[in-house]
């Protein structure tokens, strides 16, 4: 099949986009994405692992208005454009996979105007995200905008069961739960090379994950050190000013997704405090889970959320109350206890290699489409 992929971020800082394109160019497919480079980090086009790159950049009034609230009616209607513009170049494309609902609307158009497939991978629940900084009628009008859309999808992918029990209760299309697992690094565990107690934390820099003040807790612990890497965005800047107060706090800034890994492997934890309080995170599971399962890494994580959930079920990280002293009492207990530190980052290596990796996911989505591949040949 030909697939036209469609993303609101830079490809080549999506680790789930780029591994479900490779993945089924590796499975006989053609994917060819368009996506939104707001800051035009990268050029207009180049290919990467086998896969086309198109992006839209801010220019003339989209480069003027205030917010992307403003800006993505120009990006769903560029985004159209130029799916049209590689469909009459001779990309005829079978199926047009939308990530996130700021993508949605162009697909719909795509299917309606050629008739195709549309599939859509919804990352997270998109009203919970915006509901950190939108208005509440904003809010109100993303669910009721998805709710109509969905009306038009074939297919729909999501990250795990409490989206799954969302996107259930609002549509009848098939759901399929694929996981942002990763790639298996090893075929036994390996233990840090670090002498001092390390912790990582690699993702997004925001209130919600309890930054900036992670950083002051943590900065004021003895024998322990904190890497922080992140794009920037949100707190980037005060994160980046904070972390310069403490001698064991090292931020990095933004990373290639290409170093998470083996950063990762350097140290012995993970950290990702996330607030129950925030819809989107509570019902989430972060990357940095998935990292630290195949790495071998325990990591420390917040009680009543679903990523708090699958911890305590695997036993491979521990769980802290969303406050400072729980979280300082959780890093120096690793800190001081070597063997249960190794012991959880070994239950969190089984966990990847016997369920919890790519592998597995990979096989969900290549499967998906060999059923619309089947549907096409009995029309």
């Amino acid at each position: 099949m030909k697939i036209l992929m469609i993303l609101s971020t830079p490809y080549m800082v999506d680790p789930r986009v780029s591994k479900e394109a490779t993945s089924l160019v590796e499975a006989g497919h053609e994917v060819q994405v368009i996506e939104w480079d707001r800051k035009k980090d990268y050029p207009t086009e180049n290919v990467a692992e086998n896969v086309n790159l198109f992006r839209i950049h801010n220019k003339g009034l989209m480069n003027i208005l205030p917010h992307d609230l403003l800006r993505n009616p120009f990006w769903w209607y560029k985004a159209y454009k130029k799916g049209k513009e590689l469909y009459r170049s001779g990309f005829h494309f079978d199926t047009v996979h939308c990530h996130n609902l700021d993508t949605l609307l162009t697909g719909v158009l795509l299917k309606k105007k050629y008739g195709i497939k549309l599939i859509y991978d919804a990352h997270e629940i998109f009203g919970y995200m915006i509901a950190r900084e939108m208005p509440s009628f904003i809010v109100w009008i993303a669910f009721q905008l998805e709710k109509q859309l969905l009306r038009f999808v074939d297919h729909i992918i999501t990250v795990n069961e409490p989206l799954l029990e969302y996107f259930k209760s609002i549509s009848t299309k098939p759901i399929t739960i694929i996981m942002n697992c990763k790639e298996l690094v090893s075929t036994e565990y390996i233990p840090p090379k670090t002498q001092e107690f390390t912790l990582i934390y690699i993702g997004v820099l925001h209130t919600s994950r309890m930054f900036p003040e992670l950083i002051d807790i943590i900065g004021t612990i003895n024998n322990v050190i904190l890497i922080i890497a992140g794009k920037k965005e949100n707190l980037f800047e005060e994160v980046q000013q904070r972390s310069k107060k403490y001698q064991n706090i090292k931020f990095l800034g933004p990373i290639p997704y290409t170093e998470v890994i083996p950063k990762t492997l350097a140290a012995h934890a993970v950290i990702c405090i996330i607030s129950p309080q925030d819809p989107n995170n509570k019902i989430g599971l972060a990357n940095k889970q998935f990292e630290a399962m195949v790495c071998g890494r325990p990591i420390i994580c917040t009680k009543d959320t679903y990523a708090g959930h699958l911890i305590e079920k695997l036993s491979c990280g521990l769980l802290v109350d969303y406050t400072k002293e729980s979280i300082r009492e959780a890093i120096v207990t690793l800190r001081d206890n070597p063997k249960l530190c190794e012991q959880l980052g070994k239950n969190a290596f089984t966990a990847a290699q016997t369920q919890y990796n790519w592998g597995k996911e990979k096989e969900k989505l290549i499967a998906i489409y060999t059923g619309l591949l089947y549907d096409d040949t009995k029309t």
